[in-house]
């Protein structure tokens, strides 16, 4: 039997998933010790069930992953049959490599404490670098928010007039999902700075001109890149600039400048738990991967085919 527990890093989301799968969560205590630290009591028997965590790693990350791996160890302790760690955004997925000598691969060490806290399994979505998957030991499913996003695009956009935009070479494969799901062109947009201390030069590689432009990427933090890119697409004769980015970490300052930007609407799913700020942001729009997610966990639980859902 599957059964459904919930750290606090988005309540909301694991709600609406056991709304989807037809499921009450499993009662569970997840609080802080006047020191911060975490304690977790599952309140309901779970020998021999099938658990699924729904976790974020999201602000403030090191609670929240300190949350997921004691929930592990105290779903292993209680005797459970297996545990997936669904992580709809996987924090430090952004150290994947090391960028110079004497730093470190975060996103190892992160999936090695998962691990050996006792997962059986990892389910998350749109990993910032897809090589993350061969950084577990454990079955890892990477899913994707391409046909989320492709129904909300077919709803609220002429496609006959748009093309996909990479904001950065890195996103090239991502948009060129999209843009093949979509049958749209696609751009590029190269940011390069030619001596130190000089400002990025963005060029654009393919025709904008006249089109609406989507910028497609998996994480928006500061907002810095997406609005310099959506600047210099209307600058090269873009109609208007939509982003939809998976997940929005939005941090800092970044809700104010996309306000102040000139971006059409930044669309972003809720693998993380979205601020007051962002929901009454003039042009910043959620939509839910509950459906998604649920899914997946569904056809995870019965052994079924999970790659199905997105051919």
């Amino acid at each position: 039997m599957m059964k459904i527990v919930s750290g606090n890093s988005n309540r909301p989301l694991a709600e609406a998933i056991c709304s989807y799968l037809n499921l009450p969560i499993t009662k569970a205590v997840v609080k802080r010790f006047n020191d911060m630290e975490v304690f977790v009591e599952i309140q309901e028997n779970v020998r021999g069930q099938d658990m699924f965590i729904i976790q974020s790693t999201s602000f403030p990350t090191n609670d929240h992953l300190m949350e997921l791996l004691i929930i592990t160890d105290a779903l292993r302790r209680a005797s459970a049959k297996r545990i997936t760690a669904v992580i709809p955004y996987f924090g430090y997925a952004r150290q994947d490599r090391k960028p110079g000598p004497r730093t470190p691969i975060s996103a190892k060490l992160v999936s090695n404490l998962i691990t050996h806290a006792g997962a059986d399994r990892v389910l998350t979505i749109d990993l910032h670098a897809g090589q993350i998957q061969g950084f577990f030991d454990i079955p890892t499913d990477n899913l994707f928010s391409g046909p989320v996003f492709v129904r909300d695009i077919k709803q609220h956009m002429d496609i006959a007039n748009t093309v996909v935009v990479s904001p950065d070479i890195g996103g090239v494969v991502r948009a060129r999902a999209l843009a093949k799901r979509l049958d749209t062109p696609l751009a590029i947009v190269d940011k390069r700075r030619e001596r130190a201390g000089e400002s990025e030069v963005m060029n654009i590689i393919g025709s904008v001109d006249g089109k609406s432009c989507i910028l497609i990427d998996d994480i928006v933090d500061s907002g810095g890149t997406l609005c310099n890119a959506a600047e210099a697409l209307l600058a090269q004769g873009a109609k208007d600039v939509t982003a939809y980015i998976t997940h929005g970490v939005l941090s800092g300052g970044a809700v104010s400048r996309i306000t102040n930007s000139k971006l059409k609407n930044l669309v972003i799913t809720d693998s993380i738990q979205p601020t007051e700020a962002v929901k009454v942001a003039r042009n910043i729009r959620v939509i839910p991967i509950a459906s998604l997610l649920g899914e997946a966990i569904g056809r995870t639980s019965r052994e079924e085919s999970v790659s199905s859902l997105f051919e």
